[in-house]
Parts: C-alpha cells; sequence; structure tokens
C-alpha cells in the first residue's frame, strides 16, 4: 500500500518527480467558505446518510484493509472569485465530474470525481488527485487551488482507500475525455444541477445480500449516486445549499439509470 505522510507543507507541480503539493485554504472565494471552513464536518454528514448496517459493513472492511489500496479523488468547485450581492452562490458555479467507461473492472459507467490510485511516487492524496485528473480530463493543474482533504474512505467494491482533493479554480480552462477507453465523459456541471430539488431522488442497491438507499442525482447526461452522490450530498448540507427534497422518491439503482436524460436541467 502506498503510504503519503505527512501532509504536504511545499508547492509543486503534480509531475511524478515533484514534492508535495500545499494546501491554500485562504484562496478560497467567499462563496466557498461555508464548505471550506467546516470541511470536518463532511465525513459526519455522509455518515448520516449511509444505513447503519451497510456503515458497519464498509467500517469493518475499511479495517481489515486486506489488499486494499490509496487513492484520491478531485472534487474541484469552478466559478468567480467575487461573492454575489447579498453573499448568495452565483449561478455560474461547477463541478467536475467524469462517467467511467463501461468496459472498466470497477465501477463501470458510474459518475464519479476524477481521480484514481495511488502511484509509489506520489507525495501526498494531492499530488495523485491532480495528476489523475489531469490523465483523466486534461485539465492544467496549474490552474488549480488545493484547498483541503478530507477523511480518508474505504470503497468497496473496489477495495480502495479514497481520500477526496477539495480544490477551487476560477477558470480551469478546456477540459475533456482523454483515453476512452477509461473516460465516457467529462464535464463541468452547474452546481444548481445539484441544489435543484428537482434531481434529487434515492437509489437504492444489494450489498452483503440487503438493499441500501443513499442520495442520488438525475441529471440529463449521468445518474450521480453511490460514494459520489454521498459525498456531493454532504457538502451541499455542510455548506447550507441543500434545499427541501422528497427523500421518499426511492427508486431501484436500474430504474434510475433509464431515467438519465429525462432532466431538464443543462449541464
Amino acid at each position: 500500500m502506498t503510504s503519503w505522510g505527512t501532509p504536504p507543507q511545499t508547492g509543486g507541480a503534480p509531475t511524478r518527480s515533484a514534492g508535495p503539493v500545499a494546501l491554500t485554504p485562504q484562496i478560497r472565494p467567499p462563496w466557498l467558505a461555508p464548505l471550506v471552513d467546516n470541511v470536518d464536518q463532511v465525513p459526519q454528514a455522509y455518515r448520516r446518510k449511509v444505513p447503519p448496517e451497510l456503515l458497519a459493513a464498509v467500517t469493518e472492511a475499511g479495517v481489515a484493509g486486506a489488499g486494499s489500496r490509496d487513492a484520491a479523488v478531485l472534487v474541484l468547485f469552478s466559478g468567480p472569485s467575487s461573492p454575489r450581492a447579498g453573499g448568495q452562490l452565483p449561478d455560474d458555479v461547477d463541478l467536475l465530474l467524469t462517467v467511467r467507461a463501461g468496459t472498466l473492472r470497477h465501477h463501470a459507467g458510474q459518475a464519479a470525481f476524477p481521480g484514481g490510485a495511488a502511484d509509489p511516487d506520489d507525495a501526498s492524496p494531492v499530488h495523485t488527485a491532480l495528476r489523475e485528473a489531469q490523465e483523466e480530463t486534461g485539465i492544467d493543474p496549474r490552474r488549480l487551488h488545493p484547498l483541503a482533504t478530507l477523511e480518508r474512505m474505504f470503497i468497496p467494491p473496489s477495495g480502495f482507500h479514497v481520500v477526496p482533493v477539495l480544490a477551487y479554480s476560477p477558470d480551469p480552462g478546456p477540459v475533456g475525455v482523454v483515453d476512452e477507453a477509461e473516460t465516457a465523459i467529462v464535464a463541468r456541471v452547474p452546481l444548481r444541477a445539484f441544489i435543484n430539488p428537482e434531481n434529487r431522488l434515492m437509489v437504492y442497491r444489494s450489498a452483503a445480500g440487503r438493499s441500501f438507499a443513499g442520495p442520488a442525482f438525475l441529471l440529463n447526461q449521468m445518474l450521480v449516486w453511490g460514494f459520489t452522490g454521498h459525498v456531493i450530498s454532504a457538502m451541499l448540507d455542510v455548506a447550507g445549499w441543500t434545499q427541501p427534497w422528497n427523500t421518499e422518491d426511492v427508486r431501484g439503482l436500474d430504474e434510475a439509470i433509464a431515467l438519465v436524460g429525462s432532466s431538464e436541467e443543462p449541464l
């Protein structure tokens, strides 16, 4: 298992020979402050949405950790650096997401934050997230400001321990699919699409012989569910962006996937 060691202290580009990459929470724009300043509350908000039985099973498997690997994902918010009148969230804020290729071994066809497994030369989770995001989406890491890291989480069935890396960019530049064998879609999804109650639902799937429901987002190009859906839902709660939505709208995974394209919210 790759060991990243202590949190990063110095700056550097995400190349294989680079040193650790600095966290710069002070660069966050005012509208992102409620999330960045309370980022330590995201894991608790995340756990509130995971059924106790599933959380216990995942925790036990994560502690056992047999054959597990370290990984990191980039949670990139893009939008204006200046505040909007009245302190409101700007309309043009977005999140960078991908849809994994349908031929992959794990999580095929699933919406996800860009990211992946740590390489032995990676100095930190921040380095892993930036390197993997560049490889998947072509994004220029020099345009990005890593703000904070979230608590390391175990993700079955892939067996990865994942660190979400929260980052910001006023302008991330062009992004797109780099390798069609790994990625089907790269999209900067408007944050308003996740906040919109009409795009929210609960999706259930079977695990460990039982069915568990979790928060999901139905958009016109993707269904965001599972780990990614849980993290986004938790961030909305912590930042105070969540609007009341129908948590009684519970769909099976296959049914929810079949609805992709029915949302009127553009990407």
